[in-house]
């Protein structure tokens, strides 16, 4: 009797896969009565959004969070933030590694994809420090939000602290402190200084934290060690964010000074501040100190490139990454400039780094223009809104201008449907499906030249 052919996933396969089963057991769990505050239950649809939102850590909510879910609800999501922002690979690898279990080759290679690593070498090392480095952050964040939440909400404030700080280091957007995101919170230093801390850190990358703790070392040891020291990959990604955070907030802060449902009323330094963070939260991470619905067509814009640019690799963050955007441009500059190679910091951008940009790119917009399509065709909103939505689903960003609630049940699975899409990556998608293999090196297709522009 012949065998049937065993079925084997690729890497890629396995991590879509594990996100999926991530948001059933997820929304099997939230949809159970002791999830929900009033001890009834949910509907299913709104506990499987949030399943989704979670474990994308988008943080667009149908129903208001610190509302709707009890406390189990809410560790429920909470559980699934912190997976989905280290990545389900990730925390299998930790519990692995805490029972002292061998890390296969099988195993290694899902976690060089998960984090989109170069290289096998040292994968085991580079677990263990992604994990004490985030326990060590969240728990920094949590302690400072508890300086300002535990005067004001007692011991329930202890709580409050770590699911906010755990929800920004991982870009999640989701809070339990108010309806309004943190626009109660719009003119407090601390709850501004740390969430945004958090943000960056979480989507600056992991490869940037090791790299600048390697520089800062060599300082102290050697005496040695600046900026021109770091890796051309945290080059890019330090200087891209850094533009990105300063000239969001300067256009933030003029677009709204005089914006009386936003920031007319304010003093300078919270003009500054207020234009700071939309500036940081627009980097995917979705908490909010204004209303969203309530900023200028100018804000508005600018917040929908912020969110599609997004974070940097190998982070928390989504979007199409800050790297990914930059190598774009360095490669259009070299074209106008009839240049041969594009280049950042006299180093080189190699061919494959830009096509892999190109299709990222591309494969988004796709995405994005698709469901801005279905959503508008589903729903009676307002184009800016439902291009913000969905702009906001995709990058995993979590900030909406009051559209989401308000949507009817197709908009909702439209939503689900992008915030997964947007968390596996439009790349991923098309890797998983693409299983014919072929030997490109033997095969070619004949070169043929093109107009291009």
């Amino acid at each position: 009797m012949k065998k049937k052919p065993k079925i084997v996933l690729s890497t890629t396969q396995i991590i879509m896969l594990s996100f999926f089963l991530a948001i059933m057991a997820g929304s099997l769990l939230l949809a159970l009565p002791i999830s929900s505050a009033d001890g009834k239950g949910v509907p299913y649809i709104d506990a499987l959004f949030t399943a989704t939102t979670s474990i994308c850590v988008t943080g667009l909510v149908t129903v208001p969070t610190v509302s709707t879910w009890s406390f189990f609800g809410q560790a429920v999501i909470l559980f699934l933030i912190q997976a989905g922002g280290l990545g389900i690979i990730t925390i299998l690898t930790g519990i692995l590694i805490s029972l002292h279990k061998k890390i296969g080759l099988g195993d290694r290679m899902l976690i060089q994809d998960a984090f989109n690593l170069n290289t096998l070498s040292g994968i085991v090392k580079f677990i263990k420090s992604v994990l004490a480095g985030t326990l060590a952050v969240e728990g920094a964040g949590a302690l400072l939000y508890m300086t300002v939440l535990v005067p004001e909400y007692g011991a329930k404030g202890i709580w409050m602290s770590v699911f906010n700080s755990v929800s920004a280091f991982c870009n999640a957007g989701m809070d339990i402190i108010g309806q309004d995101s943190l626009c109660g919170y719009v003119h407090d230093p601390m709850v501004n200084i740390v969430t945004c801390l958090l943000i960056i850190l979480g989507g600056i990358g992991y490869i940037v934290w090791w790299d600048v703790i390697r520089v800062l070392k060599n300082i102290r040891r050697q005496g040695i060690g600046c900026f021109q020291n770091l890796t051309l990959h945290s080059k890019i990604a330090i200087g891209t964010t850094l533009v990105l955070l300063f000239a969001g907030t300067a256009v933030f802060f003029a677009a709204e000074y005089h914006n009386p449902l936003t920031m007319q009323d304010f003093s300078l330094p919270e003009k500054l501040q207020a234009a700071w963070f939309q500036s940081v939260t627009t980097r995917t991470a979705g908490f909010a100190t204004l209303p969203q619905q309530d900023l200028t067509n100018v804000s508005a814009i600018t917040s929908l490139l912020l969110m599609f640019i997004g974070g940097s690799p190998v982070g928390t963050a989504g979007g199409v990454k800050t790297v990914t955007v930059a190598v774009l441009l360095a490669a259009a500059f070299a074209t106008i400039q009839n240049k041969e190679e594009a280049s950042f910091f006299h180093r080189t951008v190699s061919k494959q780094a830009i096509s892999k940009a190109v299709a990222v790119v591309s494969m988004s917009f796709i995405i994005l223009f698709t469901s801005t399509l279905l959503l508008s065709a589903v729903t009676d909103v307002d184009a800016l809104d439902a291009v913000y939505e969905v702009v906001s689903a995709a990058a995993t960003v979590g900030l909406s201008r009051d559209l989401t609630p308000a949507l009817n049940l197709w908009g909702r699975i439209i939503i689900i449907i992008t915030m997964y899409l947007g968390r596996v990556g439009p790349i991923s998608l098309v890797v998983a499906f693409h299983t014919k293999r072929v030997n490109h090196h033997i095969i070619k297709n004949p070169v043929e030249e093109i107009s291009i522009g």
